[in-house]
């Protein structure tokens, strides 16, 4: 009996040391690559300034109207252009939504498992499969909150936002610390949009959210990696990624409407991660143009990377 305590003890002790030991690897391995980011920045110190001009020059080129954030997600380094400009958030609510929702189940308002049953009611135009669907199809909550993301639909978001509900929403995107993120109408309600009932956000407001997700400050990291998971499946590649290696990791929602073209995201590449939020509206111009600016200033931003 002792001999087999003995040997329970040295395999316990064992696995122990063995955890421990992966652990310390996978810590130093990260401080490691801290430290190696840190180090590339500060050698592109010199480049900085020629990579915002070329920013600046891109933005002056473009005869819409823009805003754009570009922030280095170790160091902190960042450009800003009309950060605090209002612009109709058309699909890129979706985000807010997503986060406000994990936050409701963490809460225990709603259970993630949850299924609902697809009303006619609940259908709506634009983008999205859930339309074409039979009503009384059951999703759950959590499968929902995929299908508003990665697909961006907009039957999807509005089954979520019915069940949480607008003044939930608002109130808890105050409470992240949204300053102009507000909702005053279902996603793609447009009956009302052409009344000039518009829901809102900013280039700044997006990029605190995104780096909130990104750190994992916002959620615990299980929900934080689900988050940045659904970002990833992004089925719209024309903005953000277009110009981009196909091997790059990029996390990013997009957002279109009358006049409105967006993509906001985390682009993490092996020389250093970086957020890059583009709103445009293209009233003076038109959409290829709008979709062919954000693509130009993500590649810029990638070679500057890649120095």
């Amino acid at each position: 009996m002792k001999i087999g305590r003995n040997i329970i003890t040295i395999i316990l002790l064992a696995v122990f040391f063995s955890a421990s030991s992966i652990l310390l690897y996978q810590g130093i391995q990260g401080y490691n690559r801290a430290r190696y980011l840190r180090g590339l920045m500060e050698k592109r110190k010199g480049a900085w300034g020629t990579f915002t001009a070329q920013l600046m020059r891109e933005i002056d080129k473009f005869k819409g109207d823009s805003a754009v954030i570009i922030k280095d997600l170790e160091s902190g380094w960042e450009f800003v252009y009309q950060k605090d400009k209002l612009y109709p958030s058309a699909s890129l609510a979706k985000i807010p939504i997503m986060a406000a929702a994990f936050i409701a189940a963490g809460k225990g308002k709603v259970n993630l498992d949850t299924e609902i049953a697809l009303k006619p009611s609940d259908k709506l135009t634009g983008s999205g499969v859930l339309k074409s669907l039979p009503a009384g199809t059951l999703f759950n909550f959590e499968r929902l909150i995929g299908f508003m993301i990665y697909d961006s639909d907009n039957t999807a978001t509005n089954i979520v936002t019915k069940t949480l509900g607008i003044d939930y929403l608002n109130n808890t995107f105050k409470e992240l610390g949204l300053k102009h993120t507000k909702l005053l109408r279902r996603v793609a309600d447009y009956r009302l949009r052409n009344q000039g009932v518009e829901n809102y956000t900013t280039a700044e407001d997006m990029a605190f959210l995104l780096e909130k997700i990104y750190l994992r400050s916002l959620f615990n990291k299980q929900v934080s990696d689900k988050c940045i998971g659904l970002l990833k499946l992004t089925r719209m590649n024309d903005r953000i990624p277009r110009y981009l290696p196909a091997d790059i990791t990029i996390a990013h929602k997009t957002g279109l409407e009358r006049n409105v073209c967006h993509d906001v995201g985390l682009v993490l590449t092996p020389k250093g991660n970086f957020l890059i939020c583009v709103l445009t509206n293209y009233k003076n111009t038109d959409l290829k143009t709008a979709k062919q600016f954000i693509a130009r200033i993500a590649l810029l931003t990638y070679k500057f990377y890649e120095k």
